[in-house]
This record gives C-alpha cells, structure tokens and sequence, in this order.
C-alpha cells in the first residue's frame, strides 16, 4: 500500500514539474528568439516481482524445496529527466528598427551521429567576459557605440571582437555584413551547433555550450540575416494550453489516488485493528 503512495505521489511531482516549464513557456509567448522548452519523462527502474513458495517433494522424510514463481514486472513511479528546447525556427516579424535583426535559417544539415538538425546563432559576450548564444536578436545601440543585447552583452562579430558603429544609420546585409558612412564595419558573428543538444539554457535567451566554442557557420550551412525584422517565439499557445490542463487533470489523478489510499490506512489503523 505504501508503495502506491510512493508512486502517486511521484507522479504528482512529476506533473507538477511540467506545469513549471509549460507556464514558462506562456510567460515567454512574446519573447524574441525565445525557445519552448519540451520535458522528457522516464520511468523509475521497473521491478520483477516473484513469490516465494515451498513445494513438496514426496521422499521419507518429506522435503520441502523453495521455489519462486514470477508475476511480473512492478513500476515504482515517473519523475523529469530533463528539458530539451525546441530550437524550430519561430516566425518573423517587421519592426522596422535598424538595430533588430532576425536570423533566417536556410540550409541546416542533420547532424549523421544524432539525427539532430543543426541550429545557429548570434554570438555574445556576457558580463564576466564568456561567449555566449542567443536567437533573439533585439538588438540596441550602447551610449559608446556598440552593438548590445538589451540586457547590455556586446554582440560579437565572426573574429569574436565587439562591434563597434560610427553611425546610427547602418545596414545589416543579409549575409551579417554591417555596412555604415560607405565602409564596411564587421559581419555579425553567426556560429553553428551541429549537435542542439550540446546546448543548454542559461537565462536571459542566452545559450552556453557544453562542448567548447562553436564554430562559425561552415560554408554548407546557408541563412539569411534580416534587419528590421525579429524572430518571434516559437511557442505554441494552443497546443501549450492543452498540454496544461491535461497536466492539471493528470495532477488531480494522482492526488485522488492518494486520498484513497490515505483513507484506506485510516481505516486499517482506527477500525481493523481496534479492540471491542
């Protein structure tokens, strides 16, 4: 009985997880670049249960042999492996701001080992100096010049220098090249992960690699950068929605599962065993 409580109430912890990530995933709806994050659940390890039994064997004396009979397998409940984000490309919207950018993903090759389809991104640097990712590229003009994230990270070019703009009219070609007062400026730093899943979230839109510095996008990889534009989220509010309240109804489940049970030990306790 007590393993049942063990379970149900895995399962609710399990739900309730999902309820986290799916409500980040709404809060985050009109994020730019922001990628929904999906959960992958698993299984505690399953148990062969068997029972124990002694047979007897006619001999003088009679002998008793222990035997087991196998019934079969036993799960102990569920919990959240990990988050996995959906690195789809989200859709494209006009702002018609000079400084916003939006990375269109042409050709990406699947990645033969995994069968993972690559990904891209802009390259940043951080407050403590480390290189890190982004898709969202809102991007805005620092007081001395450069070309920052909102939250203030330099946005790097594909020698890994911040970018520096003489001129708030510039443009933004569609292969990165920053053009301003009829020179060439720098090439937005456009750098691809072959594997995804080398790349974790660490807040902010920003992504860090687990797999050392990724490399710029190689010549097989085609995109397309476009200024006054940003790429939207690529969350599904519909289908999230959805997601949430089965979450809730599967929460429930599993919280009614454990009132039974809990008034099942009651009685056990307070009427089975009382003495008249």
């Amino acid at each position: 009985m007590l393993r049942g409580l063990y379970t149900a109430a895995s399962g609710m912890l399990a739900q309730q997880r999902r309820v986290d990530w799916l409500t980040n995933n709404l809060a985050n709806a009109e994020t730019p670049g922001y990628k929904a994050d999906a959960g992958a659940m698993r299984a505690f390890p399953e148990l062969l249960m068997n029972r124990l039994e002694d047979e007897s064997i006619p001999s003088a004396p009679p002998r008793a042999v222990p035997t087991q009979t196998a019934i079969g397998l036993l799960n102990t409940g569920v919990y959240t492996q990990e988050l996995i984000p959906n690195f789809r490309q989200g859709d494209i919207k006009e702002t018609g701001l000079s400084t916003d950018v939006a990375l269109v993903d042409g050709q990406v090759p699947v990645d033969p080992t995994t069968g993972e389809r690559g990904t891209l991104f802009f390259a940043v640097e951080n407050g403590q100096g480390e290189t890190r990712y982004t898709r969202n590229g809102h991007f805005t003009l620092s007081p001395d010049g450069y070309l920052t994230t909102q939250d203030g990270w330099y946005v790097l070019d594909g020698n890994g220098e911040r970018i520096a703009i003489p001129s708030e009219s510039f443009t933004v070609r569609d292969d990165g090249t920053i053009t301003a007062e009829n020179r060439t400026i720098a090439r937005l730093g456009v750098v691809f992960a072959a594997n995804p899943k080398t790349v974790v979230k660490e807040g902010n839109g920003l992504f860090r690699s687990t797999d050392g510095p990724l490399p710029q996008a190689p010549d097989n990889v085609t995109y397309m950068v476009k200024q006054g534009f940003i790429e939207r989220s690529n969350v599904d509010i519909e289908r999230t929605m959805t997601d949430l309240l089965a979450a809730y109804r599967a929460f429930e489940a599993n919280q009614k599962i454990i009132q039974a049970y809990d008034r099942s030990l009651d009685k056990a306790v307070n009427e089975v065993g009382r003495l008249k």
